[in-house]
């Protein structure tokens, strides 16, 4: 055996050799082929005698069963426990809006406050803006009506005329043409119904023939159509108006007490606490 001098340097150590991991390869190998020879395993099946109820229940078709009975046996427990805890005189708002429709509770729905096209309009519009184009629409509202004069298109009259009689001869013997002086041909026309005098002296001024007298009446029936359309739409100006109104008050702290809902065509109304300013 040999031993080192002292002074001098120490042996360098054996070398290890790489035969290790190479064993640990050989040996997964190995367990891997005596695997592949092994028997294959196979679960019992249904015994011909009972193959009339079917396939036999494995272990985990077992367990999928058994955890899906527990889940409803958990759920049953803890419905079982709030109904006996239920306070018989607790009270949720919800109740008011939910009714049983076929065993399932079904949530009422609110009527509709407002309508889509005027949240769109409210949300991207200043209120300054919609008061000019609301007071530009009354004005051309304005102008359609003074030149239109407010003349029914089919030619109807509206109103009632009254005429007062001291006996009833006269009643029975009354003629409306014949008392208000004109040709029997104008007596249902609300205006423009001339005297026989004056169609006797003046000669007919305007267009006469069928075909222009059409024409103009689908011109005006088309104008009164349009001076509809801007009514209404004025109409919808002014509400939207008072809603975005009715919500920029909303915003002040004073003490309010809401006294009618909003609707479509109307704001919500709210009393407000009387405040002395100086």
């Amino acid at each position: 055996m040999l031993r080192a001098l002292p002074g001098a340097a120490p042996a360098p150590a054996p070398a290890r050799s790489g035969r290790a991991p190479a064993a640990c390869a050989m040996t997964a190998a190995f367990r891997k082929a005596a695997k592949a020879g092994q028997r294959e395993h196979r679960e019992r099946g249904q015994p011909r005698s009972r193959r009339q109820l079917g396939l036999l229940e494995k272990k985990e078709d077992y367990k999928r069963r058994a955890d899906d009975y527990h889940k409803k046996q958990n759920v049953l427990k803890a419905l079982r426990k709030k109904a006996l805890e239920k306070n018989p005189d607790e009270f949720y708002f919800k109740m008011t809006r939910v009714h049983l429709q076929d065993g399932v509770h079904v949530i009422k729905q609110p009527k509709e406050e407002v309508t889509q096209e005027q949240l769109k309009v409210m949300r991207t519009q200043d209120l300054k803006y919609i008061e000019m184009k609301r007071v530009a629409e009354a004005k051309k509202i304005e102008r359609m009506k003074s030149e239109l004069h407010l003349l029914d298109a089919q030619g109807k009259q509206s109103n009632k005329h009254v005429f007062f009689f001291d006996t009833k001869k006269e009643v029975q013997e009354f003629d409306v043409a014949t008392h208000l002086n004109t040709s029997p041909e104008l007596v249902d026309r609300v205006y423009n119904r001339p005297t026989i005098e004056t169609l006797q002296k003046e000669t007919v001024k305007g267009a006469t023939q069928p075909a222009h007298l059409k024409k103009l009446a689908q011109q005006r029936k088309h104008q009164y159509s349009l001076l509809k359309q801007r009514i209404e739409r004025e109409k919808k100006m002014f509400i939207i108006a008072q809603k975005i109104q009715a919500r920029k008050d909303l915003l002040d702290k004073t003490y309010k007490v809401k006294v009618k809902k909003e609707t479509i065509n109307s704001p919500p109304v709210y009393k407000f606490k009387f405040q002395r300013k100086r």
